[in-house]
């Protein structure tokens, strides 16, 4: 099952479900252990609770790793993308005058594109497969232009250089913000030890004859804002990487001046 299938919001109610259900089914089948056989002793049961939780608690602080250290990654991309782009349209002055122009126009295009994002907020697969598709063609188009009009010297190999930087830090940024995800194993790896780890609660506090207690309520919510956090992470397009130097970029171009603040 594909885990972008379900907005962000329903992860986050349906795993407070799941961490409730999962303690109320451990909690009966705890109560009917202890009416049937005093047998049960709550220290070994904690004792393994505590384990399954506490190997729940590690595989979900390595998954919110693995997302928060690429969303820094990602962060760092857009700034490399701003440079590398100012450099570019700075450097097609050494095309003649009507490939400048051309160039130049082009380039503003590619940065309207990727400054998108922020202005839409959230985004769906189709509006990023159609920045993807745009993004490639004027790519395509920079780089014919540039064969076509570049000086053969080292001056005009500076500009071919910009235009690879520019399509390779693309590449890294489709790579790491659109490709590399947290493997579903892991997710489902995730949700087993969740359900075992709060039916094990559940079940220690049925042989212990206590009531439900109402701080169940607040360990599914604490469970289940971290779960989504990392889910909301991993998306792509549910958490947007402010895009602010490519903003002073498009503002560079047109003459703009940087806000004070």
């Amino acid at each position: 099952m594909d885990i972008d299938a379900f907005p962000i919001w329903v992860i986050f109610l349906g795993t407070v479900l799941i961490v409730l259900g999962a303690i109320e089914i451990g909690y009966l089948i705890g109560q009917n252990t202890h009416r049937r056989s005093e047998g049960e002793k709550e220290g070994a049961v904690s004792g393994m609770s505590g384990a399954i939780l506490g190997i729940t608690a590690f595989i979900l602080a390595f998954s919110f790793s693995i997302v928060a250290n690429r969303f820094d990654t990602r962060k760092s991309l857009v700034i490399e993308d701003a440079n590398a782009l100012r450099t570019a349209y700075a450097r097609t002055a050494f095309l003649p005058a009507p490939a400048r122009a051309d160039s130049q126009r082009l380039l503003r295009r590619y940065l309207d594109i990727r400054t998108r994002f922020l202005r839409q907020g959230e985004v769906d697969e189709a509006q990023i497969r159609s920045v993807l598709q745009e993004t490639d063609q004027l790519q395509r188009r920079l780089w014919d232009i540039a064969v076509g009009n570049v000086p053969r010297d080292d001056i005009g190999a500076l500009y071919l250089e910009s235009l690879n930087e520019v399509a390779a830090i693309h590449a890294s940024r489709v790579t790491v913000g659109l490709q590399a995800r947290v493997p579903h194993m892991i997710w489902l790896a995730l949700l087993g030890l969740l359900i075992l780890g709060m039916a094990s609660i559940g079940y220690l506090t049925g042989i212990s004859g206590s009531r439900r207690s109402k701080a169940t309520v607040m360990l599914a919510i604490a469970f289940s804002t971290v779960i989504t956090m990392t889910a909301g992470l991993d998306r792509p397009g549910a958490v947007v990487v402010p895009q602010h130097a490519l903003l002073d970029v498009q503002r560079y171009i047109e003459g703009v001046p940087p806000p004070v603040d």
